[in-house]
């Protein structure tokens, strides 16, 4: 990563770690970088302007002051094709159209020589997507998890036979490339995944879902890994 990126990400990253703020050895491991380097970084910042707090001993860390003015968020031509290579790859995925329109927001707002480059570098990758479900059950299936409704399916088996499910949405699982609804079925009084594709039909109802949750679903495979936002942890 060059500089002037990690320099970006830096400020990101204390951006979305809020009060809590982050040790310089944490920045360090982020980044693949010495302490010093990080501090060095830190520094610059601060020079340049940037609100960066400071606090020396055990507990201590670098943050952004709170409150203050901080310069829109801004993206590199890389970064902004790769969230556009991410979506474009991903249609069959949860929100895929939610995201696709925040992409394009992000785009709308770069400044023309960014979104020069951007598009450059865009049209150097393709993506031969295959057909993704039914937009209409796709949107039932984010909407039912978003609003932890529970979600009337027909499901297709694939013997070909097919029953109708009232299913409360515990989480979407991803593996070899397919999606899956993972929720408290109520046909069968258990945890079932249902393959995304052999979703025939999907609506929301108005009954809340119980009190299911992901440690029912079973401990996830070890290259398995949640998309939480790394700022998060």
């Amino acid at each position: 990563m060059k500089r002037a990126e990690r320099l970006h990400a830096l400020v990101e990253m204390l951006r979305r770690n809020g009060s809590r703020g982050c040790t310089a050895e944490r920045l360090a491991a982020e980044f693949g970088v010495s302490v010093r380097t990080v501090k060095r970084d830190l520094a610059a910042l601060e020079h340049s302007g940037a609100p960066i707090w400071s606090r020396p001993g055990p507990g201590g860390g670098y943050g952004l002051v709170a409150r203050a003015n901080l310069p829109p968020v801004s993206l590199t031509p890389a970064q902004a094709v790769a969230l556009l290579a991410a979506v474009s790859a991903a249609s069959d995925a949860p929100y895929a159209d939610l995201a696709s329109a925040g992409v394009q927001k992000i785009l709308d707002v770069l400044d023309p020589r960014t979104r020069t480059r951007a598009d450059e570098l865009a049209s150097r990758i393709w993506v031969d997507r295959p057909s993704s479900p039914v937009r209409a059950v796709r949107s039932a299936l984010d909407e039912a998890m978003a609003e932890q409704r529970v979600v009337r399916i027909r499901y297709v088996a694939r013997d070909g036979s097919a029953t109708t499910r009232d299913v409360e949405p515990v989480m979407f699982g991803s593996t070899n490339g397919r999606w899956y609804l993972i929720g408290w079925c109520r046909l069968r009084s258990a945890i079932r995944w249902f393959r995304v594709t052999q979703i025939e039909r999907a609506s929301v109802t108005t009954m809340p879902c119980g009190d299911h949750g992901i440690h029912e679903v079973g401990d996830p495979p070890a290259t398995a890994r949640s998309v939480q936002s790394r700022g998060a942890r």
